[in-house]
């Protein structure tokens, strides 16, 4: 049996610990195993809780990093981007009209359309944006897409480096190998031959470590060792996040009610499949969350618990941070039933 078990399959499930917890009554009802790191910007990592090396996709965790090739190839100046069009670029939004009018006006100043984007529709992701479509008889479109705001950025990065926008999506696009090697030099990860997957709005997903993750977020958080346009680039997308928070995500989300917030001591990002990641310029620090099994109740859950423990814990972002680090649960008749929230001891 010894033999075999160096080249068996990882079980993450043997390496991750419990971080969140969900009660109800007197018991705990469900746990949430997960894997979380804290890296400063010269790659110190200064905690760990599972295994951080082992690659995940990042899904929309890191959509920052992906922009800085926006801002840094001259494309924001050249198109005029202002913050609210830096913001979306970084956003899973709800789709509400603020939103898509926003993403629809963008196109058009770069000369494109709706047509163009290469995300593909689905309902707002937003319960009140959903009702709002339905209201008005429209039918979901490209703009509704949660994504719809990154499409649009990479379309003007195409626009700016005059290539085709057509198939801007694909592996092999000069967008998209842009955009890979930034990435890469941010969170000082070799993305060439990685797996590889396709997001739900079609671009390639490529799986990073969390450790190199959360470099590339405190690199944003503190740029002082990048080099000249990157770190002007880093600066810009994190200001223009802070002053436009709703347009990162909408009414009722994590990353828009911390954000506004905190203004610009706290920069949050949440992905697919149980990902978050965050920037604290004040402490310098970068902050990365793999939720096993994926759920965003525990992912907010946690990320919320490292931001207070580590640089957030001060200022009118804390009661926001408390409300998810320690979150009620309420049954239909609105009485608490019970919590979600760290396991005992983390991440003290």
């Amino acid at each position: 049996m010894s033999e075999i078990l160096p080249t068996a399959p990882r079980n993450p499930s043997a390496i991750d610990p419990v971080l969140v917890e969900v009660t109800r009554g007197p018991l705990i009802e469900s746990r949430h195993r997960g894997a979380a790191a804290v890296v400063d910007s010269a790659g110190r990592l200064l905690a760990a809780w599972g295994d951080v090396t082992r690659p995940v996709y990042p899904r929309s965790a890191i959509k920052a990093l992906q922009a800085i090739a926006l801002v840094e190839s001259g494309a924001a100046d050249a198109f005029a981007l202002g913050p609210g069009e830096l913001a979306l670029a970084c956003a899973s939004h709800n789709g509400e009209a603020g939103h898509a009018d926003a993403v629809l006006a963008w196109l058009r100043r770069i000369g494109l359309g709706e047509s163009d984007l290469e995300c593909g529709a689905h309902t707002p992701m937003g319960k009140a944006a959903k009702l709002d479509l339905v209201r008005t008889g429209l039918t979901p479109g490209a703009r509704h897409n949660n994504c719809s705001g990154k499409h649009s950025g990479m379309l003007t990065l195409a626009r700016q480096l005059g290539v085709p926008t057509a198939g801007y999506i694909a592996a092999d696009h000069p967008v998209q190998r842009l955009v890979r090697r930034t990435v890469g030099e941010m969170a000082d990860c070799d993305l060439s031959g990685v797996p590889a997957g396709t997001d739900g709005c079609g671009i390639p997903t490529l799986a990073m470590p969390l450790q190199a993750m959360a470099l590339g977020f405190a690199r944003i958080a503190d740029p002082a060792g990048l080099v000249p346009s990157r770190a002007e680039a880093a600066r810009r997308i994190r200001a223009a996040i802070a002053a436009r928070p709703y347009m990162v995500a909408g009414r009722g989300r994590f990353c828009t009610a911390v954000m506004a917030a905190a203004g610009e001591s706290i920069l949050v990002k949440t992905g697919a499949e149980g990902v978050f990641c965050a920037a604290l310029p004040e402490a310098g620090l970068g902050l990365a969350v793999k939720i096993e099994d994926g759920a965003t109740r525990a992912a907010e859950c946690a990320i919320a618990a490292l931001l207070l423990r580590f640089g957030g814990a001060e200022g009118p972002a804390t009661t926001v941070l408390a409300g998810y680090a320690d979150m009620e649960l309420r049954n239909w008749s609105g009485r608490t039933v019970g919590t979600i929230r760290p396991c005992a001891d983390w991440p003290d």
